[in-house]
């Protein structure tokens, strides 16, 4: 076990981007330091007692069950919470429920819409508040991949990651991962599909004091040269399912196929953040191959929260 988590002093986690690269890196040591103590069957009730409220808007498999899972391995419990079925269903502010929510519980996770609703939340709340997921962005995926790619390199420098696809918040949130620990991160879009261009910025302005690289590109094989990680999403995502015939069309020449890699790295991995759609953003070969990591990336969901949780509340 780690001596403390000296380097990490916030009470939320609502973006990486407010996150120092130290509080990133540490997170990861120690989400890795985590793992293996569970892989031993040395789980020790760090957080005993606590109560982690989750707040869900949106469905969830991993999210939800990750959370969940990782309180009782720190000896506290994950307490689901329906967003339709709270007084939020019925009108009900997030100040109020804020508030409410923080006489009862230790911390607050929620995976909702807009990432206004989750500044909101932290605002008013006396607990720590985490992003589960917005439209915006997902810290604790990117944190997850960070973790995978660190186990597989032992490092972060000179390692370079291709993103193709859409430019959404698990985009954003990559970009803004790679930036903090300097890596190279090439991303691949289709007009109109492009990551927003101020989270663009700032992960470029976040590369540029650490030795990062961070490309928006339009042509998927320029992104994913010498690649050492290629990474995909959906191309519809949830509240989208309307433009799915477009998106199918529009994204058809950014798959990750057999011809893509081709121009990657030799030993390059695969990685997605999950639920995946073979056939369409990424081909079973390459989802299904020796390339892929994508259940051990979807395992590091556990061990990455577990070290978030111990880092606000312990």
């Amino acid at each position: 076990m780690l001596q403390s988590l000296s380097n990490i002093q916030r009470k939320d986690v609502l973006s990486l981007e407010e996150m120092s690269s130290l509080e990133v890196k540490e997170l990861i040591q120690y989400a890795i330091t985590l793992k293996t103590q569970h892989q031993r069957g040395q789980n020790v009730p760090l957080l005993a007692g606590k109560i982690l409220g989750m707040i869900f808007d949106k469905h969830s498999t991993r999210t939800r069950v990750s959370f969940e899972a990782g309180m009782v391995q720190l000896g506290g419990h994950g307490m689901f919470l329906n967003g339709k079925e709270l007084q939020l269903g019925r009108g009900e502010s997030i100040e109020d429920t804020a508030k409410v929510l923080s006489q009862y519980v230790d911390a607050i996770m929620i995976r909702t819409f807009s990432h206004d609703t989750v500044v909101t939340l932290a605002k008013y709340a006396t607990v720590p508040v985490i992003n589960g997921l917005t439209d915006d962005h997902h810290p604790c995926q990117a944190l997850a991949d960070l973790m995978t790619i660190y186990e597989v390199k032992g490092t972060f420098k000179d390692v370079k990651l291709a993103y193709v696809g859409d430019g959404n918040n698990v985009c954003h949130s990559l970009m803004l991962a790679c930036a903090k620990v300097g890596m190279h991160i090439a991303i691949a879009c289709p007009a109109g599909h492009l990551p927003k261009h101020a989270i663009i910025q700032s992960a470029q302005s976040i590369a540029a004091s650490t030795g990062g690289i961070v490309e928006v590109h339009h042509d998927p094989h320029l992104a994913v040269q010498d690649a050492d990680f290629i990474y995909t999403d959906v191309w519809t995502s949830m509240g989208q399912e309307e433009e799915s015939a477009e998106r199918l069309a529009t994204f058809q020449p950014y798959q990750v196929n057999e011809e893509l890699t081709q121009h990657a790295s030799e030993t390059y991995h695969f990685l997605h953040c999950l639920p995946a759609h073979r056939g369409e953003e990424v081909t079973a070969a390459i989802i299904d191959g020796p390339h892929s990591l994508v259940f051990e990336q979807a395992g590091n969901r556990l061990h990455a929260q577990k070290a978030l949780l111990v880092s606000l509340l312990q």
